[in-house]
């Protein structure tokens, strides 16, 4: 019975990908036949239940992803000092913070400027939305993605799901989340597609509102108890345990916390109402998510490739992010969240800091747009000045891997944490950053 059961088990798993995770909550739960178990599902809850009782620092990042690189200049350095060509087409704002301003789209971000720090000196060297995105979100640059390569590096997001178990052990709820696709730069890369982002939007989100007697499925857990020799079995399979991941998440979210986090209707009219549409209502999740134990949410927010007219493209899709993010950080502040919550905000690069003919900026690695707010760092400041013509760095740049290793601090990561890499070598996650010192 336990050898049947055991290449039950490799045989259920094998074949699972990403798209198809939450299978177990829709996979013939009206039989009640040793078939419809999927008894690879529930021992993999346990074993990884088991595998990560280590004590892990209860901290999150909601990283917004401003995907097609969003101008540095017309959201947070203006820089109204330089000639006419060079400065914010949008004009500025004044923000709460004294001689501080913002791009002019952006009033209600600049009345929450004072839990926010602005970093004026992020830089890096990769101009392509790719090789850009793959170098932010990773730390490391690959110069082959925009020509048909694979991304070579794990994410931020699947290094936390990696350190912390794919999944909360208390709430069930995904360790590492996105909202939207970020290509290129938000995946596992070698850590294994166990590691991979749950994706919000996909099959597996609708597959939590289908609606399955729970007593049904606590019966089913209750038959754990009665493979505890398959599940040693089965645990001895690396690659098995690798895809098991997914089917231990599923389970959970099917009856934990997680199914809850994402309603946002949960929440009062006049709390929806101020985070605003569409990016609100995700920022809004996001905080909920966090609450119940993600540790790495993603949301893109893409339309920021201003080739043309950037006034123009500005006054159109600053409103809801200005809205959503200002609505975001008042309420992780009210509600004592922002020494366990931080928000990072960038896109892969910035633009060109002279207005090209077609009145819009083009891509522009040199100098790029990052602002944060929380995770017990030190805000209401602005770290680092562009140049004079707002082009590169005025003071010392700060790169990708400062960044990722204030991520690091925030999250409780050992910079010195290794994984193995494809050829069986300890692999750094992090080589050459220190988080930055302002901000710590």
């Amino acid at each position: 019975m336990l050898e049947l059961a055991s290449r039950r088990m490799y045989r259920d798993c094998a074949g699972n990908t990403r798209r198809d995770f939450l299978k177990v909550g829709s996979l013939g739960l009206a039989s009640m036949g040793l078939g419809a178990l999927t008894l690879p599902n529930l021992l993999a809850a346990r074993a990884a239940a088991a595998a990560n009782k280590q004590a892990v620092k209860d901290t999150s990042v909601v990283w917004l992803w401003l995907g097609g690189g969003a101008t540095h200049v017309e959201t947070f350095d203006p820089k109204m000092t330089a000639p006419s060509e060079y400065r914010s087409t949008t004009g500025e704002v004044a923000t709460n913070l004294t001689g501080v301003t913002i791009g002019g789209t952006l009033p209600k971000i600049a009345g929450v400027a004072d839990k926010m720090a602005f970093v004026r000196s992020f830089a890096h060297t990769n101009s392509g939305h790719g090789g850009g995105t793959h170098f932010v979100m990773t730390g490391y640059d690959n110069r082959k993605v925009d020509n048909g390569g694979v991304p070579d590096r794990p994410g931020f997001g699947s290094i936390v799901a990696r350190s912390r178990g794919a999944s909360n052990p208390a709430t069930g709820i995904p360790t590492y989340i996105r909202m939207g696709e970020i290509r290129q730069g938000g995946g596992p890369a070698f850590l294994g597609a166990a590691y991979g982002p749950f994706d919000q939007e996909g099959q597996a989100r609708k597959n939590m509102s289908l609606a399955i007697p729970e007593e049904r499925m606590a019966d089913r857990r209750n038959l754990l108890s009665s493979f505890d020799a398959a599940q040693r079995q089965f645990e001895a399979n690396a690659d098995m345990a690798s895809k098991s991941k997914f089917e231990q998440q599923a389970f959970e979210l099917m009856f934990g916390a997680a199914a809850k986090a994402f309603d946002v209707s949960k929440e009062s009219g006049k709390t929806r109402e101020a985070y605003g549409p569409d990016l609100g209502q995700k920022m809004l999740a996001a905080r909920r998510l966090c609450e119940a134990g993600c540790g790495f949410v993603t949301i893109s927010y893409g339309g920021w490739d201003m080739h043309g007219n950037i006034e123009r493209s500005m006054k159109q899709r600053s409103p809801q992010l200005d809205q959503a993010v200002a609505a975001f950080i008042a309420d992780i502040y009210q509600r004592g969240l922002n020494e366990k919550i931080l928000l990072v905000i960038s896109g892969e690069f910035g633009r060109t800091p002279r207005v090209n003919k077609n009145a819009g900026r083009d891509h522009w690695a040199p100098l790029s747009t990052l602002a944060l707010s929380g995770g017990g760092l030190k805000m209401g400041q602005v770290v680092g000045d562009s140049a004079p013509k707002v082009d590169v760095p005025g003071t010392k740049p700060i790169h990708p891997q400062d960044l990722m290793a204030t991520l690091f601090h925030v999250l409780g990561l050992d910079p010195q944490l290794q994984f193995m890499s494809p050829a069986g070598r300890p692999t750094y996650m992090l080589e050459k950053g220190k988080a930055i010192g302002e901000l710590v």
